[in-house]
């Protein structure tokens, strides 16, 4: 797999499990430290799924989304 394809991959699913934290701040707001630790999250989630990465994407967008759903039908 092609070194640029897989950085781009590991900093898909480290932002998508971040976003899927029910507190998280932005990502770009996240100390360096933090979105080292959902790096390294994502490269051990893409090595398990191996090719089934695109279930996890989308485990981790519906999950983001249900997420913000509860929230805002809380806050109503």
């Amino acid at each position: 797999m092609d070194w640029e394809i897989t950085e781009h991959r590991i900093e898909l699913v480290a932002q998508a499990i971040h976003g899927a934290q029910q507190q998280a701040c932005s990502w770009d707001t996240e100390p360096t430290i933090s979105r080292e630790y959902f790096r390294q999250c994502a490269r051990n989630a893409i090595t398990l799924l191996d090719e089934d990465i695109g279930v996890l994407l989308l485990a981790l967008r519906e999950a983001t989304a249900e997420g913000q759903v509860g929230t805002s039908r809380a806050v109503v």
